[in-house]
This record gives structure tokens, C-alpha cells and sequence, in this order.
């Protein structure tokens, strides 16, 4: 539950995360996300909370950023039809959360493979739709690995009518096992090693058998901080959603100021994803 708009324009997120043993999107150590997932022993009160906002999350249709209007209908006759969000390549989550699949075009070539008959939709980050952050390697050819390239539909139109989702770590994943939809992870991102998803490369820890509501009482309502935009103060994880969705309702406008520093912080940001790809 993060915004209603894009981190790259500045948008200032609801929840937080302070971390003091590693990082969640880090699957090389432990973190204090693992450790919690690992060992805690979740009451049925704090069980009821998550059953209770992991419902009202998909039934108001809330994702990430909340940005995309654009409809998606599934096409007629396909018989299975599966989901590959792409990612901002340079991204730490790839780089510390990764598995043997390290970009866009690997997975996409990674899931033509495991599911040829399927109509594979590809969609890219958004970040990098609006021209924020630099495009994968060869990802401008995504279409000549997939049956559709979807750049502006929302993220709940597409979650709802799939049969399935690949991802590399994308938070997508996630959004999708709230969705109860079956989610293949090629990397190793948070969610991934509790027995709730289909690991193509494990994580090196965890194992533990987690039910959907332990998951998501540990991720949205244990780990993370959540913040009011206004006063300042620590909320909880349902007023944040109630923020969330008035903010949505409002829709998003970036201030003029933040549409100017745009093409800036673009050069910014794509000379920052071209030093990393060097490093890697």
C-alpha cells in the first residue's frame, strides 16, 4: 500500500520500512521481514485483521501506485492466459533479489518456454512507460517473445482475468497471491519460499508453510510503518488503506513543479540505470 502516483515523480508513500538485520528485497541475508515470517506466531485476532484488509484490498482493486486507467479485456478463446510484469532492470531487487533470470527478455523467453501454448501479456514498468527510468535490454522487442504488449492497463483489470503470473521479484506477484492466483517466481522476492508460491529458484532460506492471511499479516501489517501524509503520525495499516483510497478517488495530479522537474530527474535516473548495468 504504497501511493497513488509513482516514487520516480516524488510521490510520497503511506508505508515505510526500517529494517535492521538486512532489506526484504535482499534474499542474500536475512532480513527482519524473514525472521518474522520464519518465527511468529500469529494470534487469531492479528489473522482476522489480514483476512479482513487482504479482502478489502482486492475487493476496492488496490496495487502499488494505483496509477493506470486503461481497460483489459481477456481475449476471447484463450484458454490460458498469463501475466509477465516487467521491472526497471538496475532495480536492487533484481540485483540482491534475483535468481539465475536477471531481465525482462530472460523471463519472457523463460515462460514462452515453460508455457508455449499460453497467451503470454507482457507489461512494462510504468516507470519506464513514461520515459522515468531506462527500458531492459532488448525490451523493446518484448513483442516477439509475448502475444500482447499492455502499456496502460490497469494492474487490476489484469490480475483479476489471468490464469497465472510470472515474475522476476516484482510486487505484482504479491498482489496476485492476495488475488489467490497462481504466481511463478523466477527470482526470489519476499513472498517467494513460504509454500504459497511455485519457486523456478529458491531462496537459500525460509521454508516454513505459510497460509495466505499469515503472509499478509506479517508483510502489511507486522514489518512495515505507515505514516500520515498530513499529521505526520504513525497510523495504522487500515486508516492508511482509507487514506489511500481517498487519494485515489481524488486522482492523481502531479503538482506543476514536480511535471517540470520531470525530464531532470529522467536524466537522472536513466544515467543512474546505465552505471548499474555496467556494474553488473
Amino acid at each position: 500500500m504504497r501511493s497513488v502516483g509513482l516514487g520516480v515523480d516524488l510521490v510520497r508513500p503511506l508505508s515505510w520500512v526500517a529494517d535492521t538485520q538486512g532489506m526484504y528485497y535482499d534474499a542474500g541475508v536475512p532480513s527482519a521481514l524473514e525472521a518474522l515470517l520464519a518465527g511468529l506466531t500469529f494470534s487469531p485476532e492479528l489473522l482476522d485483521r489480514a483476512r479482513a484488509l487482504r479482502r478489502r484490498l482486492v475487493a476496492e482493486g488496490v496495487t502499488k501506485y494505483n496509477v493506470d486507467v486503461g481497460r483489459w479485456r481477456r481475449p476471447a478463446g484463450a484458454a490460458r492466459v498469463v501475466l509477465v510484469p516487467g521491472q526497471v532492470e538496475a532495480d536492487a531487487s533484481i540485483r540482491f533479489g534475483g535468481g539465475s533470470v536477471r531481465t525482462n527478455m530472460g523471463l519472457l523467453r523463460a515462460v514462452r518456454l515453460l508455457e508455449p501454448d499460453a497467451y503470454i501479456v507482457y507489461k512494462p514498468h510504468p516507470d519506464v512507460v513514461i520515459g522515468m527510468r531506462s527500458a531492459g535490454v532488448g525490451e523493446n522487442a518484448a513483442d516477439s517473445l509475448c502475444d500482447a504488449v499492455v502499456l496502460h492497463a490497469s494492474m487490476r483489470d489484469l490480475l483479476e482475468q489471468v490464469d497465472a503470473i510470472h515474475v522476476l521479484t516484482s510486487l505484482a506477484g504479491f498482489e496476485a497471491l492476495l488475488r489467490k492466483k497462481m504466481v511463478f517466481c523466477h527470482g526470489r522476492p519476499f513472498y517467494a519460499g513460504w509454500g504459497l508460491t511455485r519457486d523456478l529458484d529458491p531462496p537459500l532460506r525460509r521454508g516454513r508453510q505459510l497460509d495466505l492471511d499469515e503472509l499478509v499479516a506479517g508483510a502489511l501489517l507486522v514489518y512495515p510503518t505507515y505514516c500520515h501524509p498530513v499529521t505526520g503520525r504513525f497510523t495504522t495499516a487500515e486508516a492508511a488503506l482509507d487514506l489511500l483510497l481517498a487519494q485515489r478517488e481524488r486522482g492523481a495530479v502531479l503538482p506543476w513543479w514536480r511535471r517540470a522537474l520531470r525530464p531532470c530527474l529522467a536524466f537522472l535516473k536513466q544515467r543512474k540505470d546505465r552505471a548499474a548495468g555496467e556494474e553488473q
